[in-house]
C-alpha cells in the first residue's frame, strides 16, 4: 500500500521562505531569534476563486538567527502589524489588524510560546493592534485602532494607548483581556511602513548565514518532462524550468507571472497563461495587454505570442490551442477562441466566465471540456459540462451538480478514461460551510461513481490511473483511491518541519508527486510503500 510521500528534492527553496513578501522583522539579540511578519498573498486569479474561501497568506515565522533554521510558523487572521520579544520569557507577542472596508477595525494580541509553540488569542473582542511593545517582564504597551470610523472621520489617523500589566505572561490565556482594560482616550497616531526595513534586515540575515534572499510566492502551475526537468508558472516568472540536478535552467520574468502551464502537442514547447492586473499609475488604473506565450522547453525562449485581446483561460486538450474569454463584462456571448496553423478561429458560444463558477482545469483531458450555463443571462446558474467535439461543436455532457438543490462552484478536475474527477464547492448565503467542498467522481453520463466531502476547497489534484491526489487549501494533502473514494493517506505538508500549502500539483511522467506551493517553492515527493 503506498503511505504518504517524502519530499525528495525542494526547487527553488531560501531563508524566510515561509513567510512570503516581509512586512517587518525583529532580532532579539538575547534569544538569538529572528520574529518576521509576512504575506504569501491570495489563491485567486482572474480565471480561478473557487480555493481562496477560508484562505488567509498572511504570516509570522520565527527563526534560529544562526544557521535561519524556521522554528515556528503561525498563520494569522489578519495583517502583522507589530512584534515584540519579552525580555525575559520565551514569548512573541503579535499585533495584527485591518480595516474591514465598512466601518470596523479587527485584528488580534497574539502571543506565541516559543519553546511549545502554542498560540493565546488574548483580547475578548477583535481589535486592530497597532503596536506591541514591552515596557518591562510585566508590562505590555498597546497602541490599538479606534472600534470603527462611524462619524469619525480621523479614526484612520488615531489610536489608543493603553499599558497592560500581568505578573506571569506565560500563562495568559485566551480572550482574557477584557475592553474595560483597553479603554484610552483617542490620540494621533504615525503607522510606519517597516516593509523596506524588513527587507533589509533578511538579506543581511542571510548574506551573515552565506546565502541569498529573495521573495518568491505562488507556484500556480506545475508540470514534470520525460527526462526529469520540471516546469514551473509563478508569481513575477512567467515560466521556468528545473534540471533534475536542482540547477535553474531558465526562466522568463514577467511582471505579474504565470498562472497556467499547458504542454503544447509538438511535445516541444509549452503555453503559458499571463495574469493581467490593474494597477494605478497616478490618478489613473492601467491594465498591460493579456498575454499568452509558447515557450521552448528546452531554451526558455518565447516562440510566438497570441493577442486574444481580452482576458482568457486556456483549455486543455486536443492539438488545437483553445483559449475562453474570462472578462465578463461584455453583453454578447463570449465563444471560445481556437488557434491553429491557419491562424485564430471563433468557436461555439460557451456564455460569460466568473472565477468562482466556471473554473474546470481539467488535467490529462483528452478533449476540451468546459463548464456553460444555460442561461445566456445568467450563465453561472445551471451550469453543464461541456466538450468540444473534433469538429468544433459543443456538446453538454450532464449537469455539474448532481444534487438539484445544490449550487457548485467549479474546480480542478482531472479525466480517468471514460470518467471525470472534480472538486468544488457548494455555494452557501454563509459562506463555505462544514462538508461543504467536494471531490466526485462521474462517469461521462454524470452518474456518481463515489464522492467524498470535506471542509476546505481543493487548489489541485491529479492522478496516476490508481490514486488520485487531492491538495487543499488548508495545507493537508490527501491521496484517494480512484475506484472507490475512499482515503489511502491524509497529511498535513511540510518543508524541513515546517508547514506549507500545495496550490499546484502534477503526478510526474516518473511517477513522483511535484508539488507547488504558495510559498514559491516545487517539491518534488516520492511515495514510500
Amino acid at each position: 500500500m503506498t503511505l504518504v510521500p517524502m519530499v525528495r528534492c525542494v526547487f527553488g527553496d531560501g531563508p524566510f521562505a515561509e513567510i512570503g513578501e516581509p512586512s517587518l522583522a525583529v532580532v532579539d539579540e538575547r534569544s538569538r531569534m529572528v520574529a518576521v511578519g509576512g504575506d504569501l498573498g491570495r489563491i485567486q486569479w482572474s480565471g480561478s476563486g473557487t480555493a481562496d474561501s477560508g484562505w488567509t497568506g498572511h504570516r509570522v515565522g520565527v527563526y534560529e538567527q544562526d544557521g535561519l533554521r524556521c522554528r515556528h510558523v503561525v498563520r494569522s487572521r489578519y495583517p502583522v502589524r507589530s512584534l515584540a520579544f519579552h525580555p525575559v520569557l520565551p514569548l512573541l507577542a503579535i499585533g495584527t489588524g485591518r480595516y474591514d472596508g465598512g466601518h470596523s477595525f479587527e485584528g488580534e494580541l497574539l502571543l506565541i510560546h516559543l519553546d511549545s509553540g502554542d498560540i493565546a488569542s488574548a483580547l475578548q473582542c477583535p481589535r486592530q493592534v497597532l503596536t506591541v511593545e514591552w515596557r518591562s517582564e510585566t508590562a505590555l504597551r498597546l497602541v490599538l485602532a479606534p472600534w470603527d470610523d462611524w462619524e469619525n472621520p480621523r479614526a484612520h489617523e488615531q489610536g489608543h494607548t493603553v499599558v497592560v500589566t500581568r505578573s506571569d505572561w506565560g500563562a495568559v490565556g485566551r480572550g482574557t483581556i477584557g475592553a474595560e482594560e483597553l479603554a484610552a482616550p483617542a490620540v494621533p497616531v504615525v503607522q510606519p511602513d517597516h516593509s523596506a526595513e524588513a527587507r533589509r534586515t533578511l538579506a543581511a540575515l542571510a548574506a551573515s548565514a552565506g546565502r541569498q534572499w529573495s521573495v518568491r510566492r505562488r507556484v500556480w502551475a506545475v508540470e514534470g518532462m520525460e527526462d526529469g526537468r520540471v516546469l514551473a508558472a509563478l508569481d513575477g516568472v512567467l515560466a521556468e524550468s528545473w534540471l533534475p540536478s536542482g540547477d535553474l535552467q531558465w526562466a522568463v520574468d514577467d511582471e505579474e507571472g504565470g498562472r497556467q502551464l499547458v504542454l503544447a502537442s509538438d511535445g516541444t514547447s509549452v503555453w503559458i497563461n499571463a495574469e493581467r492586473r490593474s494597477r494605478r499609475k497616478g490618478r489613473c488604473w492601467e491594465r498591460s495587454a493579456p498575454l499568452v506565450a509558447r515557450i521552448g522547453v528546452d531554451t526558455g525562449q518565447v516562440l510566438e505570442t497570441l493577442s486574444p485581446g481580452v482576458s482568457t483561460v486556456l483549455v486543455a486538450g486536443g492539438k488545437r490551442t483553445i483559449l475562453r474569454p474570462s472578462d465578463g463584462r461584455g453583453k454578447r456571448p463570449s465563444q471560445l477562441l481556437m488557434f491553429d496553423l491557419d491562424g485564430q478561429v471563433n468557436g461555439p458560444e460557451v456564455g460569460g466566465f466568473d472565477l468562482f463558477n466556471h473554473p474546470f482545469a481539467v488535467r490529462r483531458a483528452s478533449r476540451p471540456y468546459v463548464l456553460v450555463g444555460t442561461d445566456p443571462d445568467e450563465p453561472h446558474r445551471d451550469k453543464w459540462v461541456a466538450a468540444l467535439g473534433s469538429d468544433g461543436t459543443l456538446r453538454r455532457l450532464f449537469p455539474h451538480s448532481w444534487v438539484p438543490a445544490e449550487h457548485h462552484f467549479g474546480g480542478p478536475a482531472v479525466e480517468i478514461g471514460p470518467s471525470l474527477v472534480h472538486a468544488g464547492a457548494v455555494h452557501h448565503g454563509h459562506g463555505l460551510q462544514p462538508g461543504g467542498a467536494y471531490i466526485v467522481r462521474r462517469s461521462l453520463n454524470g452518474s456518481v461513481q463515489w464522492q467524498h466531502r470535506t471542509d476546505h476547497p481543493a487548489t489541485a489534484l491529479d492522478t496516476d490511473g490508481d490514486t488520485v491526489f487531492v491538495a487543499y487549501n488548508s495545507g493537508a494533502l490527501t491521496a484517494l483511491d480512484a475506484a472507490d473514494g475512499s482515503v489511502r493517506w491524509h497529511t498535513e505538508l511540510e518543508v524541513d518541519g515546517a508547514p506549507t500549502t500545495a496550490l499546484s500539483l502534477a503526478v510526474a511522467p516518473q511517477g513522483h508527486l511535484l508539488i507547488g506551493t504558495v510559498d514559491g517553492r516545487i517539491l518534488e515527493c516520492l511515495p514510500r510503500r
